[in-house]
């Protein structure tokens, strides 16, 4: 059977779901069963896999979706404890009183609060939180939604306590291990935790352009389309503080992920620099002379608005303590530090207890494990939550609230990732060197699609290998889910255009952040809390704009790391 032919039939799945969900508006809990049908299908028939074959690796999927979706129910619950102690209203009280300067306020709230959010959290829970308190502070929801949509990006990569590099990466775990044994000269990693280190490393690098132009950008952007005078220069005026911004959060972002590790660079990022900006803020360092604000209510235009209604000058109530409000996400950066430095001995303990799942359906190939007490979903999310109770001292009924909302808000990312993840491990298992399963010896299906784009797109790969990463976003809503998709396929595409591997997987890792500004999902979402529901498409229109930048500067620094900087990488 042709390359060509293989591409194609491989693509099916991927053009599926991007009709399913781009074209028809279907969520992904519709969507992906679909996708993940058509790629069994696909491998029945074309890569003639054995159906048991297909239906362990679709099971080895749905282990690994598992370890996810604890992280993600994790991260939910601490977030909702929160919400039901009255903590979340007191951080977002603390923060009402900081600038009257709304362009200020888009920058604490839009592009710190929801870094440090998606550090902690994750899985779209920084939009939905960061959007109503813009909106209490009088932003027009429009704008509120656009605002933490796109400033919801470079945190991305190391979103979750960096779960998209730490999970999302597992299906590379064998071509790591073999590039590291063939070719030690070049490469500067020796095992999968090395590698999702140096790929941290040179994410930030990729993002650092963008740290510093996207606030100027998108304050000029949201000035020019909602501002009382329609003038990007009223945005633009604001960029001292932009860049103090840029600066508080990027320094902790570097030295993190290239001194400790992919859990860190957005959660210390986002926590430090919202303590700098906040303190800056109310001291004037860099604030504009005068005062922006978007005017009254009813001198917006009508889309600009929805459903929900905020009273003009409408407040927040401090319902305890600032540090006792903070407390939980202190004790979290802490226990996260404590259990992932080697030297300390905690984090052998814990990555020493496993659930193993080993020669799924009676094949020897297909295995899967879980480090449950490693995962942060259980140590330290599921542990402070409980402490939260106590701290915070929340009644029964709260605390009831609290884990019912949890699970509820799982539900659906659990369907769409289970269906997702198990579409992508029949991805990588298809090409399993063993005849007896792989009857014709094809490739996977993910280095069937490489093998054939790579004789178009040529040497200009790393231009478009972070907009592959924000297709995936776009399509399957998450970062990890879209490096489990495509890393393969980035990683093949490395290897026959003899392109730097890191640098391809990097931007790759980069492209599904930038893509959660127009990710369906996250759209979606957002208007649902800020009443846009029927609007989304207005709101992917204006996004469109800042991912297209986005886009475009990390391919020119993935091409001067590819050509100029670092070409003798592996």
């Amino acid at each position: 059977m042709s390359a060509g032919f293989l591409a194609l039939a491989a693509s099916v799945p991927i053009v599926i779901a991007l009709i399913l969900m781009a074209g028809l508006r279907w969520p992904a809990t519709r969507s992906m069963p679909v996708a993940w049908l058509a790629t069994a299908l696909v491998g029945l028939i074309l890569w003639q896999l054995p159906p048991g074959y297909v239906a362990a690796l679709s099971l080895e999927g749905i282990v690994t979706a598992t370890e996810i979706l604890i992280i993600v129910f994790g991260a939910i619950l601490i977030l909702m404890t929160l919400r039901y102690s009255g903590g979340m209203e007191t951080i977002q009280s603390g923060m009402q009183g900081v600038s009257r300067d709304m362009r200020v306020q888009a920058i604490i709230i839009g592009y710190m609060f929801t870094a440090f959010i998606e550090g902690a959290a994750g899985f779209g829970t920084p939009a939905a939180l960061a959007a109503p308190l813009l909106l209490s502070l009088g932003f027009p929801p429009m704008a509120a939604a656009i605002i933490c949509l796109t400033f919801n990006t470079f945190p991305v990569t190391f979103g979750a306590v960096g779960t998209p590099i730490i999970l999302g990466l597992d299906y590379l775990r064998d071509f790591i291990s073999e590039a590291a044994a063939e070719y030690p000269d070049q490469v500067n990693f020796t095992d999968y935790e090395s590698f999702g280190m140096v790929i941290g490393q040179w994410s930030t690098l990729m993002n650092l352009p963008m740290i510093f132009i996207l606030p100027v950008f998108m304050l000029g952007f949201i000035t020019r389309f909602y501002g009382p005078n329609r003038s990007w220069l009223e945005g633009f005026r604001a960029w001292k503080f932009c860049i103090f911004a840029a600066v508080a959060f990027s320094i902790p972002y570097l030295v993190f992920a290239w001194l400790v590790g992919p859990e860190f660079p957005a959660l210390i990022g986002g926590l430090t620099g919202l303590g700098v900006v906040i303190l800056g803020a109310k001291k004037g360092i860099a604030v504009p002379r005068e005062v922006f604000t978007f005017g009254p209510q009813e001198k917006w235009e009508p889309e600009w608005t929805g459903e929900v209604r905020v009273p003009e000058g409408s407040k927040f109530e401090a319902r305890m303590s600032q540090f006792k409000a903070w407390l939980p996400y202190m004790l979290i950066g802490v226990i996260l530090v404590l259990t992932r430095i080697e030297e300390l001995g905690l984090k052998g303990l814990l990555e020493g207890v496993t659930i193993d799942f080993q020669n799924i359906l009676g094949y020897e190939a297909v295995e899967e494990s879980i480090r449950i007490l490693y995962l942060p979903g259980t140590i330290p999310f599921m542990l402070i939550a409980f402490l939260t109770i106590f701290i915070h001292r929340m009644n029964m009924n709260q605390v009831r609230s609290s884990f019912v909302d949890a699970l509820k808000r799982t539900k659906n990312p659990a369907i769409a990732l289970v269906f997702a993840v198990a579409l992508v491990a029949i991805f990588q298992g298809s090409g399993i060197e063993d005849l007896d399963l792989n009857p014709n010896n094809y490739p996977s299906m993910s280095l069937a699609m490489a093998e054939f784009i790579a004789g178009f797109a040529g040497h200009s790969w790393p231009m478009f290998a972070g907009f592959i990463g924000g297709l995936g976003g776009f399509i399957t809503g998450s970062n990890t889910v879209s490096n489990l998709l495509f890393a393969e396929f980035q990683w093949g595409m490395a290897s026959q255009l003899e392109l730097p591997h890191q640098i391809i997987i990097a931007a790759q890792a980069v492209g599904g952040g930038f893509g959660n500004m127009v990710c369906i999902h996250n759209i979606v979402a957002v208007c649902a809390v800020v009443g846009l529901s029927g609007k989304e498409g207005l709101i992917l229109r204006k996004t469109f704009w800042p991912f297209l930048l986005y886009g475009l500067v990390v391919g020119i620094v993935a091409t001067l790391m590819s050509f100029v900087f670092l070409p003798h990488l592996y």
